[in-house]
């Protein structure tokens, strides 16, 4: 099951809205066919896993880290086939808590005289597959808010320098987050101040779609998110923002989504949950103070990663990571769970998700 987790690591950034599998056969004590889902809409991991095989499959064990599919989707059942091809043990990391699936699978296996095993390894399962968990069961996008910042939590000097707070591992690590996710999402100010490309540098085949919140549709449209065609830009504003500038950017090849006012902003429950109808399974926000405390205060982020660099910037007037008004007593704050640590070049990168 080590071996099927490591193989589904590889269809990161690739298979979105599709979980990440691998699967391993076993036949008498040695490994016989690996695979995983390489690609969304592509073959699932044990029909690779069946493909690549060295000898036959007939009276082997297949080891699969999410239980195998029993509906016809892009590809057909796998459960047929492994029924068809006579294995005589499945062993499964995750139960599928998608209702097409939960559990259904696991029935007809046993129906035809197959054995099975459940929850080898589950946790680290579950984990492997968060984003596809929270999407599959509420249609809404698994979000993160990730930010760099020195150690006293500014992610700007007083004159708006910026670049660069963290180090250029933190910076290379954020990069794979961006890969794994399939949108990521900042404020317009972000697009005003930094004027940035929002790409991932380390797949830049993959289809980031980068989500700016507008309120007020103040997006310049010169700027490089609106002009680089190759990703597809979606604009989040509200019912009352100006309708010319709408036009304008829809004639551009923009996205618009409108949605109504919350607090004379976007209101972001409602935009996540349009975005999960376009099929969009995870957010990563790198937004500046004003979206990642109006994220936080809505209660629409699941996990929070900080790269903290050993730096003190100061001033009151130096950018903070989370702005806003804040929260006017303690009892509000935001508080962590399953909180980890660890270093990479000279930063802390601190992980947790929201209680």
């Amino acid at each position: 099951m080590e071996r099927a987790l490591e193989l589904a690591k590889k269809g990161t950034g690739k298979v979105n809205p599709n979980p990440l599998v691998g699967a391993v056969i076993v036949k008498n004590g040695e490994i016989i066919g690996e695979g995983y889902h390489e690609c969304y809409g592509e073959a699932h991991a044990e029909r690779n896993a069946v493909k690549n095989a060295k000898e036959s499959v007939e009276d082997s064990t297949i080891y699969v880290t999410l239980e195998p599919c029993a509906h016809y989707g892009k590809t057909p059942p796998c459960v047929d086939l492994i029924i068809e091809k006579k294995f005589k043990k499945v062993v499964i990391g995750m139960l599928d808590p998608n209702e097409l699936v939960a559990g259904k699978s696991i029935e007809k296996l046993k129906k035809n005289g197959i054995e099975v095993i459940v929850g080898i390894k589950e946790e680290e399962c579950k984990k492997l597959n968060e984003i596809f968990i929270k999407y599959i069961t509420s249609k809404s996008p698994f979000v993160i808010l990730k930010s760099g910042m020195s150690l006293d939590g500014k992610i700007a000097t007083y004159s708006g320098e910026s670049k660069w707070i963290t180090s250029k591992e933190s910076r290379e690590d954020a990069q794979n987050l961006r890969n794994r996710l399939n949108s990521i999402m900042v404020g317009v100010n972000t697009v005003i101040a930094d004027d940035p490309e929002l790409t991932c540098r380390i797949n830049n085949d993959k289809k980031l779609i980068r989500i700016v919140v507008d309120t007020n549709l103040r997006i310049p449209l010169d700027s490089k998110v609106i002009n680089n065609k190759d990703k597809l830009t979606i604009i989040a504003t509200t019912l009352n923002s100006n309708e010319n500038k709408k036009q304008a950017l829809r004639d551009l090849g923009i996205k618009v989504i409108e949605v109504s006012e919350k607090n004379n902003k976007v209101n972001l429950k409602e935009l996540l949950r349009k975005l999960g109808q376009e099929g969009i399974d995870s957010v990563l926000i790198e937004g500046g103070g004003t979206l990642n405390f109006s994220a936080l205060e809505e209660n629409i982020v699941d996990k929070v990663i900080f790269y903290i660099a050993p730096k003190i910037l100061g001033g009151e007037n130096s950018k903070s990571c989370i702005a806003g008004i804040g929260f006017s007593e303690l009892n509000q704050a935001v508080n962590l769970k399953d909180i980890s640590y660890r270093k990479i070049g000279e930063d802390l990168v601190v992980e947790g998700y929201i209680k």
